[in-house]
């Protein structure tokens, strides 16, 4: 029993599921929030993207779905949209993982930011087939630069800070399992 807990990615699993609490916490907090502000970035999603790009077995697709179902309903944008879109972008980064493993890191923000504009653009116009109500496009572009710019800092601490890597072509677990 001792053996299960001590496995990494039960420990990034629970580590993941506080910080997106604490970044939704964070999210709902009126801290700048006065009419003409610029949007801030999606950290949340910095998030799942750069630990799906390093490590997709810590992030399995039930815990990301939960976690963007949640955010979706506290948020109160319509139910399951975004995290179609994001379950979808995930799954199609998770798949291209031997390909992003061998990429430098400007070439993965470039995949990352393309993946950005896609679910982006995605959620745009499924709000606009459903006539739904949406903020300005400028104000979605903003969002989505921050986002971008983000993106290396969240991989620099996720590196640094919680020794979150990408594994190297040939690495194996403690069971002998390659990663």
């Amino acid at each position: 029993m001792g053996d299960f807990w001590r496995q990494a990615h039960w420990v990034f699993r629970a580590l993941f599921v506080a910080l997106a609490l604490g970044l939704l916490f964070m999210r709902l907090l009126p801290l700048g929030h006065a009419p003409g502000t610029l949007p801030g970035p999606d950290v949340l999603l910095c998030l799942i993207l750069a630990w799906v790009v390093r490590r997709p077995e810590f992030l399995p697709m039930p815990m990301i779905l939960i976690v963007m179902l949640a955010e979706d309903l506290i948020l109160m944008r319509p139910p399951g949209l975004w995290t179609a879109i994001v379950v979808l972008a995930t799954e199609f980064l998770r798949n291209r993982v031997a390909l992003t493993r061998e990429l430098n890191f400007v070439v993965e923000w470039m995949l990352v930011a393309g993946v950005m504009l896609g679910m982006m653009l995605a959620y745009r116009l499924a709000l606009a087939v459903a006539f739904v109500p949406q903020p300005a496009f400028g104000f979605a572009i903003v969002q989505y630069l921050w986002s971008i710019a983000l993106y290396p800092l969240v991989v620099v601490l996720s590196r640094f800070v919680l020794d979150l890597r990408k594994p190297a072509m040939g690495e194996v677990d403690d069971f002998g399992r390659r990663l």
